[in-house]
């Protein structure tokens, strides 16, 4: 199987992550293989010689052979609205029953799901597939959509739909005196850049819940040499931290000993740019030992920065968390 090209889009957040909430809302057809195992998170899989009352189970979206006129497709609702910018349609592990191309089209609704009134537009025009590869497609659009209808010609299998792009909410809404997760990924926070990671991604320390296990967390490979591992977050607008709250859940034998946070108000720069930037920035918290599996509060430690924009959570020596959580109020965006 080829591996993944990297492009900047996939910085992003998978905005049809099911841990997000997103999920199909109708499908013409997925007779082989569920609909919704095309959005999980993990990689696909294949199962040697494993079959169901279907035929051979899949690790993604698998319609019929189509025997008459027409084309499968599924419409998700995205956890959350955002602006799309690049997508990835995996057809891992499917050979001789993929589809030869699919297109996708998005809309915007202010209320439910789509019906037949709903307007549709093509952020991406059909693309032709191959099987088991990645296909990597950015897409120039700045308008927030809240579904997606994803049309597969005529018919097979996708083992995942990767969507990236970036949280869109109103603002304007929120009130200024609630403490919110300005971190969270639902939110608008983003993890820029962390030094490794090895065994989690880091930008699963900003979903929803509580993990599930081990590798739904951020954890770096075991240091051998001088020096601290770290992580840079953007939160998702500019606000006051008073509380932190950092999740150990499932790290007992390979959590951090301690951790500090940095942070600042960063405007304009790029994610390397702020990356160097960030090791000047004011300590936030102080060094604070952690525990094993339980989830530990931080508010009387924190120092009084002000608005901030980023930060950045350094962990010692290395080791692995689960959840982050920055819980403050908003402020202006602008200085």
């Amino acid at each position: 199987m080829n591996t993944t090209v990297q492009h900047d889009f996939q910085s992003l957040l998978n905005l049809a992550d099911a841990r997000l909430g997103s999920k199909s809302t109708f499908v013409t057809d997925d007779w082989f293989a569920a609909v919704d195992r095309m959005l999980q998170p993990e990689s696909p899989v294949w199962k040697e010689g494993v079959f169901d009352d279907n035929g051979k189970w899949m690790d993604g979206w698998e319609s019929r052979r189509k025997r008459f006129e027409g084309y499968d497709s599924t419409i998700i609702r995205l956890g959350v609205p955002g602006v799309i910018k690049g997508v990835d349609i995996d057809t891992s592990f499917f050979t001789g029953n993929f589809p030869p191309s699919a297109s996708l089209e998005a809309c915007f609704c202010t209320a439910g799901d789509p019906d037949n009134d709903s307007e549709w537009v093509e952020i991406l025009a059909a693309v032709e597939l191959q099987g088991d590869r990645h296909h990597l497609h950015a897409i120039d659009s700045d308008s927030p959509w809240t579904h997606l209808r994803f049309n597969i010609y005529p018919d097979g299998g996708v083992a995942r739909l990767r969507v990236y792009g970036s949280p869109r909410r109103d603002w304007s809404t929120q009130d200024k005196n609630e403490q919110i997760d300005l971190a969270a990924a639902l939110n608008g926070g983003r993890a820029l850049a962390c030094n490794n990671q090895h065994f989690g991604e880091m930008g699963n320390i900003l979903n929803p819940g509580r993990g599930v296990n081990m590798g739904d967390g951020w954890e770096t490979a075991r240091r051998r040499t001088p020096g601290n591992d770290w992580i840079i977050v953007a939160l998702g607008h500019s606000g006051e931290i008073e509380r932190v709250l950092i999740d150990t859940l499932h790290f007992k034998g390979n959590y951090p000993d301690s951790c500090s946070i940095q942070a600042a108000y960063v405007q304009g720069g790029t994610d390397a740019q702020i990356e160097t930037q960030s090791l000047y920035w004011k300590e936030l918290l102080p060094s604070q030992k952690l525990a094993m599996h339980c989830e530990q509060e931080f508010s009387d430690v924190i120092n009084n920065l002000g608005a901030v924009t980023h930060v950045r959570m350094n962990i010692f020596p290395d080791g692995g968390i689960s959840r982050l959580r920055l819980f403050g109020k908003i402020t202006d965006s602008d200085r």
